[in-house]
């Protein structure tokens, strides 16, 4: 049965905007960024989806692990940040369509933290703030085939991408299936989701906006179980999405120097390619900047020169 949940003005204004942002990315060349830009994401998405736990190192103390530098701090949050360094730089090796590919994944992110990691719970629980029990989750026994349908769905329903990983993320929660690191692992999924139809969510920390402001998460939660639906955390997440998406766009919103370039160009795993091809992808630069460019690339090895004049053509090596 697909999950319930409605859809609003709110969330059709959402999809659009981020629909256009995420060709504005593509025609900007932002769909990869640079190496530096990257690790500072993933560096931002580990510190804020561990901090919203209850995590206590800091974005400096991340990178120094990421370095494989040691670090001073409670040993229960170096080991989940270990976890989460190793899942997210091998995001590619789950697939979010799987179900055995989510036990791994939480097996990988929750080794050395709690007993039979990677194990649907066998008992009931439910969440309690202060003295008020604020969700119940479904009975254990019900869990396996809440997922299984779960899966079914996010296989074959013909909802958008952008639906489907708030829906996915939300009844995960809901669901409750492991004693400990659903939120986490409903944040990895909706990544992973994501990372299927448009690369540029790999390096896109939307958990730093979740992390500043963890009580609009937990409200939209708390509205969606409330009225049954996914319809509050969906309008939610993708407001979440948008404002992500908004930022890669400010912090690019710069003209591509001549590294952002070479770097963009290789990136692209063209085998040979002459002045022409690289100036059909930089449309802006003039022939004299993209005669300066390759100079620099092939003074940097990342490919050679052959031939001369306009005859000349380049090789990646």
């Amino acid at each position: 049965m697909k999950p319930p949940y409605e859809i609003t003005s709110t969330i059709l204004k959402l999809i659009t905007s981020i629909s256009e942002k995420i060709g504005e990315v593509n025609a900007n060349l932002l769909n990869k960024p640079s190496p530096k830009l990257r690790k500072q994401n993933r560096i931002k998405t580990i510190h804020s989806s561990l901090k919203i736990e209850g995590n206590t190192l800091t974005e400096a103390q991340i990178t120094a692990l990421l370095e494989n530098k040691k670090v001073i701090g409670p040993k229960k949050d170096v080991l989940e940040v270990l976890n989460a360094i190793k899942i997210y730089e091998n995001l590619e090796q789950y697939n979010p369509f799987n179900e055995k590919s989510f036990l791994k994944a939480h097996k990988d992110l929750m080794t050395g933290l709690i007993e039979n990691p990677g194990k649907y719970r066998n008992q009931s629980v439910g969440i309690v703030k202060g003295s008020k029990v604020e969700h119940l989750a479904p009975p254990f026994e019900n869990v396996r085939y809440l997922l299984k349908d779960l899966f079914e769905y996010l296989k074959k329903s013909d909802d958008i991408e952008l639906i489907k990983c708030c829906v996915f993320h939300y009844e995960m929660e809901f669901i409750h299936p492991f004693l400990d690191g659903n939120g986490r692992m409903g944040r990895l999924w909706q990544t992973l989701i994501l990372m299927e139809k448009y690369p540029v969510f790999e390096f896109l920390p939307f958990e730093t906006l979740i992390s500043n402001d963890q009580d609009k998460y937990y409200q939209a939660l708390a509205e969606s179980d409330k009225s049954g639906k996914s319809t509050k955390f969906i309008e939610y997440m993708l407001n979440v999405i948008n404002m992500s998406i908004s930022e890669l766009l400010d912090f690019n919103n710069r003209t591509l120097n001549e590294k952002d370039r070479l770097e963009y160009f290789v990136s692209l795993n063209k085998t040979e390619f002459s002045r022409k091809d690289y100036m059909n992808i930089f449309k802006d630069i003039s022939s004299a900047t993209a005669s300066r460019d390759l100079k620099k690339g092939t003074e940097l090895g990342l490919f050679e020169k052959i031939g001369e004049k306009n005859k000349t053509i380049y090789r990646i090596k």
